[in-house]
């Protein structure tokens, strides 16, 4: 059972933290767009919290109380003694949605992919769910956030070249694809004519120790958590993300549970006028997907191949940006940053201190800094642009 905490700091390692982050300074508006392009100069050093309203997990190999990626206290403690878990599930086409276990993952990473398509990478830590998928083939910024949460990798396959980057990687000890030895951790599940590739998370464990795959703790400090409404923002009651006229999504705010619902585009809306929309869901549950924070993180798109038949991107994730931080029904307009590839993504204010989420799962949604945000009240409209 998991249990909010509040009003929880380590003082010792958020010290520790801090001591190592480089900082930079604040991204400056230019015209046409609310927040610029990310910049590599140096951000002022995060201010250290004194209070007692920030909830910040210590690393390992200190046993954990409290999951560092969601600020939420865990009744036992041993299930955080081991590395996250990153899965790569698709999003696209629609008509093999809904996805499985996505509800249950601490924090899931939306970017787009090739010709207006999007996928997720999800992380999931303090709960594995014993169906998790469809499995999709990994991407370029995938090799960034497996080591900024320093996880296990279970993902489909990639391109050759891509693939001999994974296998020849710090991390390529840690990559878990289906293989005869695999099963029945890894499975085919065949619901009407689909040969869907899954993972039963809770079988995972036997897989990395037949493979002497490390998975001992790992250092996640980064994020901090408040259930305290932080001062400031904007009214944020539902936020549109137009990755493409091909896949676009709606997060609606719920003022009963406190929480963004997510919804999909149900048709293409090639020329941004007729926009159609269904609820996601987790086909596991049947209920519709939710995050208690939701991120709008611009980082650059380097198109490393495109033409008329292939698109292939990676995504700048080290350094910092601007970002957009939507909890409790307010924005609020911050800062990405990550000082090396073994940090996880931070939230700042213009001050460099590190903002605080609120305690639950986060969903970030990675667009260009070029996107165009426009707001109208409560109401955001984010339209994604590529190079």
């Amino acid at each position: 059972m998991i249990k909010k905490v509040s009003f929880l700091i380590n003082i010792a390692f958020f010290l520790a933290f801090l001591s190592g982050c480089a900082a930079g300074a604040p991204v400056q508006q230019t015209p046409g767009q609310l927040l610029a392009s990310p910049t590599e100069t140096e951000l002022p050093r995060p201010a250290v919290e004194t209070t007692s309203q920030l909830t910040v997990a210590a690393a390992a190999p200190v046993l954990l109380e409290v999951n560092p990626l969601t600020g939420l206290s865990v009744e036992d403690p041993s299930q955080l003694n081991r590395r996250p878990i990153l899965v790569k599930i698709q999003n696209a086409p629609r008509e093999d949605r809904p996805p499985f276990g996505l509800s249950v993952a601490d924090l899931v990473f939306e970017y787009s992919i090739e010709f207006g398509d999007t996928r997720f990478a999800a992380i999931f830590y303090s709960r594995f769910p014993d169906k998790v998928g469809p499995i999709r083939s990994a991407r370029h910024v995938d090799i960034h956030l497996v080591r900024a949460y320093q996880s296990v990798l279970v993902f489909g396959g990639a391109y050759e070249e891509l693939l001999n980057l994974l296998v020849d990687s710090d991390f390529g000890g840690r990559l878990v694809r289906e293989g005869p030895n695999t099963a029945p951790a890894l499975f085919r599940y065949d619901p009407e004519g689909k040969n869907y590739l899954l993972a039963d998370l809770t079988l995972m464990d036997p897989i990395l120790e037949k493979y002497a795959i490390d998975n001992r703790p790992q250092n996640l400090a980064g994020m901090v958590f408040s259930d305290t409404i932080p001062e400031g923002g904007e009214l944020a009651e539902q936020i549109n993300i137009r990755f493409s006229g091909a896949s676009y999504n709606r997060w609606q705010y719920d003022f009963s549970s406190s929480r963004y619902f997510r919804s999909s585009e149900s048709e293409n809306d090639i020329n941004d006028d007729k926009p159609q929309y269904v609820p996601l869901l987790d086909r596991n549950t049947g209920e519709q997907i939710a995050a208690d924070n939701v991120v709008i993180l611009l980082a650059v798109y380097y198109p490393l191949i495109k033409n008329s038949s292939s698109e292939v991107y990676d995504i700048q994730l080290v350094g910092s940006g601007p970002a957009y931080l939507a909890r409790d029904g307010r924005m609020y307009r911050l800062h990405w940053q990550r000082k090396d590839e073994d940090a996880v993504v931070s939230l700042i204010d213009d001050q460099g201190n590190l903002f605080p989420l609120k305690a639950g799962q986060t969903w970030f949604e990675i667009l260009s800094p070029a996107s165009r945000i426009e707001q109208q009240g409560g109401f955001w409209v984010v339209k994604n642009w590529l190079p």
